[in-house]
């Protein structure tokens, strides 16, 4: 009886410090960023101005990306690798963009983006 009592808990916390493992890797890729969102064949863009560097944004749940075009925003999301290479993107930021934010929270700082 106490080998098999032993054995669960020992089985419970490897399942314990697995799940610690995993919430610290996921909350590394967590990231909060401002800049103004603009559109590029058909791909949401975030463009930070200091510096000059462009994200892919992905929407979850009931975020509609449109309604923030044209804005200076703050968006908090995971990021990752971007899949995309929108030649649109590289000829307007000059490179194409390296990472994909997907969104979980978006939020207007300005109505207006003064630089574009």
């Amino acid at each position: 009886m106490k080998v098999l009592f032993i054995a669960l808990l020992l089985s419970a916390s490897l399942v314990a410090a697995q799940d610690s493992k995993s919430a610290a890797a996921a909350a590394k890729d967590q990231i909060t960023i401002q800049g103004c969102v603009s559109r590029s064949s058909g791909d949401y863009i975030l463009t930070k101005q200091d510096p000059g560097i462009s994200y892919e944004l992905q929407a979850t749940g009931k975020i509609r990306l449109g309604k923030f075009l044209g804005q200076r925003v703050e968006v908090s999301g995971q990021q990752s690798p971007s899949l995309s290479s929108s030649s649109d993107a590289m000829n307007r930021t000059g490179s194409a963009s390296s990472i994909t934010i997907t969104v979980h929270s978006i939020k207007t700082i300005d109505k207006e983006c003064t630089v574009r």
